[in-house]
């Protein structure tokens, strides 16, 4: 009945940033775009970003007070989390790239965490597995 967790939503006011990070830095390839335009509401634009068949989906609104939209759309929104083979490797090149970590890296006996965020504030987490 259920087979994987399909994509994630992100909505940005910054989408050429947005796109930009995901694809030059985590890796992800642009999927598709699309824009759909509305009779009962603001028009938006839709970035579809590939990592090994996780898809996250970005949302741009128009028309839309910036301060609004992403404020009533990522309510409950916590994080999604990358696997990774190397948090130091990892690490190093995030911030050869200009992205630090915002919390850890913390090593447990199972598992390494780390978290930075993307160029919306919206945090990512690191998750290499032992």
């Amino acid at each position: 009945m259920f087979k994987r967790i399909d994509h994630v939503e992100i909505v940005t006011d910054r989408m050429d940033e947005t796109v930009a990070f995901y694809t030059d830095v985590l890796g992800f390839h642009v999927r598709s775009h699309d824009h759909i335009e509305r009779t009962d509401g603001p028009s938006l634009d839709l970035a579809y970003l590939d990592l090994g068949g996780t898809t996250v989906e970005l949302i741009r609104w128009h028309g839309v007070p910036v301060d609004a939209a992403p404020a009533l759309e990522h309510f409950g929104y916590r994080m999604m989390a990358l696997e990774i083979d190397d948090m130091d490797k990892t690490v190093a090149y995030l911030k050869d790239k200009g992205v630090d970590t915002v919390w850890g890296p913390v090593v447990r006996e199972t598992y390494a965490r780390a978290e930075i965020c993307d160029p919306n504030g919206y945090r990512i987490e690191l998750r290499q597995w032992f």
